[in-house]
């Protein structure tokens, strides 16, 4: 038995899945006639109280497409250091859009409305200028940390007084939504563009979604060509987002239950140094000093238990639906006995 641990996107389709995605109604796409990808991108529109929305091969690509949408060539984005566009998402802001990205010092992936004040650039010819606020709901690098909502309004509100755009990273939006019982509507309400990840977390094989109101993805379409992401008969990738919206987002509740309980089990044992808050679905820890990383991930790669290094002692296990008890309890065991 394999234990893949190193993130939620490892899983496969169900045979429910795959079913549903053999029997999709499909059409060309980029003649936008492809019936279950505009039946998706409908459903997750109105979801969210949007007018609009665009199926995207990747998480990454629709995240650039929306900073392109909201940015020219020189101007400059804020997000915290340790955001998905900026860490992995290999440049894409500069090589795609000719943005800089102003980095905050935030708490877990997390900042607040004060911060991106002080971030804004001035006024001036000299400076290049300040256009979008960028926050990402779960915060990867922050453990699965989820946002404070009204420090999500507060942020708004600094947007709104200086005609800045405002782009949601929800990759692992549906886990925050589950955690803290929140709704699509709210944060529809408040983003001018969320993109939504299929793949992490719902059991997708591929998929994100873009959405925002018409005026904003007026050209969304046309970027997602120009990055190559147009598809044909893609409907049968969009079934399984049908899919994973009627039966995998209620089950997330499991994943941040077990990662909970791997949390508790890590923070007894003698050579952890410290495990990070866990809210979600990502376990975030740090090993001892004297604690060799490679040696420690080798202990658990020859039990057939895979988790990934972040650096410096850092390791990061993330539970998902293909995650059973039978695995779980098994990796109790396991921590147990190192």
């Amino acid at each position: 038995m394999t234990i893949d641990l190193r993130s939620d996107t490892v899983t496969k389709p169900s045979k429910a899945m795959l079913e549903t995605m053999m029997q999709a109604k499909v059409g060309d796409d980029v003649f936008r006639e492809d019936e279950t990808v505009n039946q998706l991108e409908t459903r997750i529109a109105k979801m969210f109280g949007k007018s609009s929305a665009l199926f995207f091969p990747s998480g990454t690509m629709a995240n650039q497409t929306a900073l392109k949408l909201h940015t020219s060539p020189g101007d400059q984005i804020i997000c915290d250091k340790y955001a998905h566009i900026y860490n992995y998402e290999s440049g894409g802001a500069s090589f795609n859009s000719g943005v800089s990205c102003k980095l905050i010092d935030g708490n877990r992936g997390m900042f607040t409305a004060e911060q991106v004040i002080d971030a804004i650039n001035p006024d001036a010819y000299y400076y290049s200028s300040t256009r979008l606020v960028e926050i990402e709901n779960t915060a990867n690098r922050g453990g699965g940390s989820c946002w404070d909502f009204n420090e999500i309004l507060k942020i708004r509100k600094v947007c709104d007084e200086n005609n800045l755009g405002y782009h949601l990273d929800g990759a692992r939006l549906w886990n925050a939504l589950v955690e803290k019982k929140q709704t699509t509507e709210q944060y529809g309400e408040v983003f001018d563009t969320i993109s939504v990840c299929l793949s992490k977390g719902l059991g997708c094989p591929v998929g994100s979604v873009l959405v925002g109101d018409e005026a904003i993805m007026k050209n969304a379409l046309r970027i997602r060509k120009v990055f190559g992401g147009n598809m044909r008969q893609a409907g049968f990738l969009a079934a399984a987002g049908l899919y994973a919206l009627d039966h995998n987002i209620h089950r997330l509740v499991d994943d941040h239950k077990k990662a909970k309980e791997i949390g508790e089990v890590l923070a007894k044992l003698a050579f952890i140094k410290i495990v990070e808050p866990i809210e979600t679905n990502i376990v975030i820890f740090e090993l001892n000093n004297d604690v060799n990383e490679k040696e420690f991930i080798q202990q658990l790669t020859n039990k057939n238990i895979h988790i990934i290094s972040m650096g410096t002692n850092k390791l990061r296990i993330v539970t998902h639906l293909d995650y059973t008890i039978t695995m779980h309890d098994k990796l109790i065991k396991v921590l147990q006995t190192l």
